[in-house]
């Protein structure tokens, strides 16, 4: 079966966010996997580990527009949307346009925002579209979500509902760099290795032909079946109360075949469906007796069989 070269422009883009965010290749192949697929990403990390440099920097390589929302009880919908207001001079409704009218969008602890402005997010996340009194306006292409949460603070927060989990394709941790990388992070202080001097390396032309021909990478019918098998198996599982949904055997189809693209394969291979399962559907299950999703994860990856 052929093979399908991974393009100069996507290496140049991974080399230029590791330029920064030292040591985390494989989060940085997982934030480009949701990408390339069409999907957004949640960061549960505690704070200072270079969430929001990792977004700011995917912005300046692709040569996008990035906005960040500090999520906060008092944040309306309204901020993250856009609003109507009252034009006396044109004596007309005029449209200001919110952070989502984006490329990049850093929601930056989202469960520190109400539940109400949380919503705000699932219909331009699903849709790539905001609705205000009764016109819908599509925002930017590529429109990618990098949403953080802390995942050890708890106080004057608001637990993301499973409906909003769901919208994020993958979920991860960057975890603290260890002695070598965070030394080499300080060495770069000195020699002018900021964000200031990132250059974008690819166009957003670019970026979206990347992310038509991830869809036309083959998943061949016993990985399909292989997917569905992995998903109905969370839905029926002593462990899980609540299982993964139709959307995550999408979403988990989806960041496949891009997975496999960034690999320079044309095609997709178990092993690919296998390294994404957990960052795509340990978020999306409800577990019992306080157990971690990604460990029941890991269990029934070991227990489904490949046909």
């Amino acid at each position: 079966m052929a093979t399908l070269v991974s393009p100069l422009p996507i290496e140049r883009l991974r080399a230029n966010i590791a330029r920064q965010i030292v040591g985390k290749d494989r989060p940085i192949q997982l934030v480009l996997t949701a990408l390339l697929a069409g999907g957004h990403v949640l960061l549960e990390d505690v704070p200072g580990v270079g969430k929001t440099l990792l977004a700011k920097s995917l912005a300046k390589s692709i040569d996008g527009k990035f906005q960040r929302i500090q999520c906060t009880p008092d944040l309306l919908p309204s901020d993250i949307t856009g609003t109507n207001i009252w034009n006396p001079g044109s004596r007309e409704f005029e449209f200001i346009a919110g952070p989502v009218f984006t490329n990049i969008l850093l929601a930056d602890e989202i469960n520190r925002a109400t539940p109400r402005t949380q919503s705000a997010l699932l219909e331009v996340m699903e849709e790539r579209q905001v609705t205000l009194d009764g016109h819908s306006r599509t925002v930017a292409a590529p429109f990618f979500v990098i949403a953080t949460q802390n995942p050890i603070e708890s106080q004057g927060t608001f637990v993301l509902p499973e409906a909003q989990m769901d919208r994020f394709m993958v979920s991860l941790s960057l975890g603290y760099p260890d002695a070598k990388e965070e030394l080499q992070m300080l060495q770069g202080l000195s020699t002018g290795n900021s964000i200031a001097t990132l250059e974008p390396c690819i166009s957003l032309e670019q970026l979206q032909s990347m992310q038509q021909q991830c869809q036309q990478v083959k998943v061949d019918a016993a990985i399909q079946k292989y997917i569905v098998n992995l998903v109905r198996a969370t839905r029926h599982d002593r462990e899980i109360s609540l299982g993964v949904s139709p959307r995550g055997s999408v979403a988990l189809y989806r960041a496949t075949q891009a997975w496999a693209w960034l690999q320079g394969r044309a095609y997709a291979l178990p092993d690919d469906v296998k390294d994404l399962a957990i960052y795509v559907l340990s978020h999306r299950i409800l577990t019992i007796g306080g157990r971690r999703g990604s460990q029941t994860i890991e269990r029934l990856l070991q227990e489904i069989p490949i046909d």
